[in-house]
């Protein structure tokens, strides 16, 4: 859930026998911050949808306990939605079990951890550990990042299969650097890389080790990262730590 608008023929009405369905996650999709409230006429702009339509899919989503109506008549996202997402296998099942060792990890750094899974071409962060001091961050718990310029999403990408990696490869601003960082993960188990800074606030250039999450054939589950400022030291010191915390998540799984 992405909160950019939709792409929508001219006249506004949406794709001529476009299910209900998938115009319900469009109007679902709007919401891109945590406990965002959004009149109608910004969900429907967002959703690319007319008013009419979008206040009907509205009403039937707050039936449904999916939506929520704040008593300014703003929408917000409804408890259902997250009791139904806490039973998502690759999300909570594998959050549990990388929970105690994201939070060693945070005490011991006082940075934040970020745990996420692959889905399709994107990576979906399930959980993140943060400090109050600590730099800020622009990825929320339930938000996209990309599989590349991400260390986290480049851990996940050198273990997705061939399709992803040869699609990643070829939209790739430098294709060389990225080989590199996907064979690094798999012949040592973590990718180390610093970055810029997408947020204006902050420093410039952000540090970030990520490591694997590995089942017992190899494919991968997940992957757990650490992001600071790129301080001298930061990247060595947590090399070690993020893939024994990685491989130590992997036999939580596997028990």
């Amino acid at each position: 859930m992405s909160g950019t608008p939709v792409q929508t023929p001219r006249s506004g009405r949406p794709l001529r026998g476009e299910p209900i369905l998938e115009r319900a996650f469009r109007v679902l999709g709007a919401f891109a911050e945590a406990g965002e409230g959004l009149p109608l006429h910004t969900l429907a702009a967002r959703a690319g949808l007319p008013k009419s339509t979008t206040s009907r899919i509205a009403a039937q989503l707050t039936d449904a306990g999916a939506l929520e109506r704040l008593e300014n008549g703003d929408f917000v996202v409804g408890l259902q939605l997250l009791e139904i997402a806490s039973l998502a296998p690759r999300g909570h099942g594998l959050r549990a079990a990388a929970l105690p060792f994201m939070e060693e990890l945070h005490r011991v750094t006082g940075q934040h951890i970020l745990l996420a899974v692959r889905d399709g071409d994107e990576a979906v962060l399930v959980e993140r550990l943060s400090a109050r001091d600590s730099a800020e961050v622009k990825y929320r718990v339930g938000g996209r990042l990309p599989l590349t310029g991400t260390g986290i999403g480049i851990a996940l990408l050198a273990h997705a299969p061939e399709r992803v990696r040869q699609e990643a490869l070829a939209d790739a601003n430098d294709a060389a650097l990225l080989r590199r960082l996907m064979a690094a993960v798999r012949t040592e188990g973590v990718c180390a890389m610093t970055v810029p800074n997408p947020l204006r606030s902050g420093p410039a250039t952000m540090s970030t080790v990520a490591a694997p999450i590995l089942d017992r054939r190899g494919d991968v589950l997940g992957a757990l990262s650490l992001v600071a400022p790129d301080e001298g030291g930061t990247r060595a010191a947590a090399r070690t730590a993020l893939r024994t915390a990685g491989l130590a998540i992997s036999r939580a799984v596997g028990r």
